[in-house]
């Protein structure tokens, strides 16, 4: 698995509750940072309308086990109101990974997804790629195994929110 082929995971979950209430929840970037260990907080920055298309926020991220922290500015480049929130980390070509729900009525219960995948651009992974390009596969799979957990216990919990 390389990173230029922009490899991804997803996540998803039956909510019973309305597609509005969890919309509610996702279209706030700050929902995430209440169920993963690696997304502090999140705090909008050029959103005089909040979530819109290019409206931006800035993450605040640490990673447990290697200690490091760091801030990330977010662009707003997926948006239909109450199906589809998403955001880049970064913008265009430069950007470093791509990230989105999706909320879809299913009977009278909402399917959420949450999407991700790496690049285009470079990442705090380039540095590990570039320094060990023969443990490429490795350093992508367990990077996406630390996204997958943290994507999981984030539909799980924005369930436990909306069936509250």
């Amino acid at each position: 698995m390389k990173y230029a082929e922009s490899p991804g995971v997803a996540s998803s979950v039956l909510i019973d509750a309305p597609p509005e209430t969890v919309w509610a929840l996702v279209s706030d970037p700050m929902t995430p940072a209440r169920f993963e260990n690696e997304l502090v907080k999140a705090e909008w920055e050029n959103a005089p309308n909040g979530a819109e298309l290019g409206a931006t926020f800035r993450g605040f991220n640490h990673h447990p086990d290697l200690g490091w922290s760091w801030e990330v500015v977010c662009v707003i480049n997926r948006y239909e109101e109450g199906r589809l929130f998403g955001w880049s980390t970064g913008e265009g070509e430069n950007a470093a990974a791509q990230w989105w729900f999706t909320v879809a009525a299913e009977g009278d219960r909402t399917r959420l997804w949450f999407h991700s995948t790496m690049g285009p651009g470079p990442s705090g992974l380039t540095p590990a790629i570039e320094a060990k390009p023969d443990r490429e596969d490795d350093i992508v799979a367990n990077r996406l195994k630390d996204w997958a957990a943290n994507m999981a216990r984030t539909v799980e919990g924005i369930k436990g929110l909306a069936e509250s």
